[in-house]
């Protein structure tokens, strides 16, 4: 790669802030990525990012909206991840893959949206590790997703990437969902498991969902407001990809938080300054929050104190490493 083919914009893409020219494709080689989830709140992002780099795309989702906004050589396939079929053949043309497929968490944990959870992450993961298992061309790259609920509830222990699964849903589901992506690994698959903190984000994620909550002036803690929140701002996460796509040797779990996790007591002031308006209410109590979210309460009542061990080690410089950063960015009062 020369340096007449990178153009620089401070903080977009990694750690050095280069990103690819289009234009220009002296010394570079050409890649072929399948990115399931790829229209989605993350997805769409990295699908542009990979293209705008030069490389082949194609995109799975169960439904394909805005292809017009996507650059013209990204290919779509608009079909059921969790079911096998032809589209496996198209994935198995791939050198890397990117598994960001699932059914949203942020529900009422009933049987049914439960169930989905689970089977849109573990049958999706499934099908796409069996697909990559017929690219006998190359060793392939598999980039699945999974979450720090992995961990489960841990009160204020820090948990590197070393720490082991809790025994709750959604830990469960982690769990499973990751040794799917594992299996890669038995036909010589190089796997990276990027375990998400929340997502802040502007046109979704977690505070999509909280700011309109604050701009009633409605924002308090929640139960006792000393559970860990670990988040993540959608640009370090996009770039956090964009870093580990470049660094061929890494495999295994890698924790995609922010280095300063905040407590929700925090959180909740954070975003009041942010937005200028009152954070006065006392605290939801826990029993109000279980009664209304069912099981998904305990995710926001107990939470985790994630670090992101590995990305430290390796060198990566987050562009928000503090919730001030992030809300500044993301929030206007």
């Amino acid at each position: 790669m020369t340096r007449d083919c990178l153009r620089k914009e401070r903080g977009k893409i990694g750690n050095s802030g280069a990103q690819w020219d289009s234009s220009c494709s002296e010394g570079v080689k050409t890649m072929k990525i399948f990115i399931t989830g790829g229209t989605g709140f993350i997805g769409s992002q990295l699908t542009r990012e990979f293209s705008n780099r030069g490389h082949q795309v194609t995109v799975l989702d169960r439904t394909i909206k805005a292809r017009e906004t996507f650059p013209p050589t990204v290919s779509f396939i608009e079909t059921d991840s969790t079911v096998r079929g032809a589209w496996q053949e198209n994935a198995a043309e791939h050198e890397i893959f990117i598994n960001l497929a699932g059914f949203s968490i942020f529900n009422r944990w009933n049987d049914k949206n439960k169930r989905a959870i689970r089977e849109s992450r573990i049958l999706t993961t499934k099908n796409l590790v069996e697909a990559a298992s017929w690219n006998t061309k190359q060793r392939i790259r598999l980039f699945s997703t999974s979450a720090v609920g992995y961990y489960g509830f841990h009160g204020d222990e820090d948990l590197t990437e070393d720490a082991s699964p809790g025994s709750d849903f959604l830990a469960g589901v982690a769990r499973d969902w990751e040794a799917a992506a594992n299996q890669a690994k038995e036909f010589g698959g190089q796997v990276v498991v990027c375990r998400f903190g929340i997502i802040m984000g502007r046109s979704g994620g977690a505070l999509q969902q909280m700011l309109p909550i604050y701009k009633h002036y409605l924002g308090s803690p929640l139960g006792n407001g000393r559970q860990w929140f670990s988040w993540i701002h959608e640009q370090d996460l996009v770039n956090i990809f964009i870093f580990l796509f470049d660094q061929k040797n890494v495999e295994g779990p890698v924790n995609c938080t922010a280095p300063q996790a905040v407590r929700n007591a925090e959180l909740t002031k954070a975003i009041g300054e942010a937005l200028g308006v009152p954070t006065f209410l006392p605290a939801v109590p826990a029993f109000l929050m279980k009664l209304a979210m069912g099981e998904f309460g305990d995710l926001l009542l107990k939470g985790q104190k994630v670090v992101p061990q590995k990305l430290n080690a390796l060198g990566y410089r987050f562009r928000f490493p503090t919730i001030k950063d992030a809300l500044a960015d993301l929030v206007k009062k």
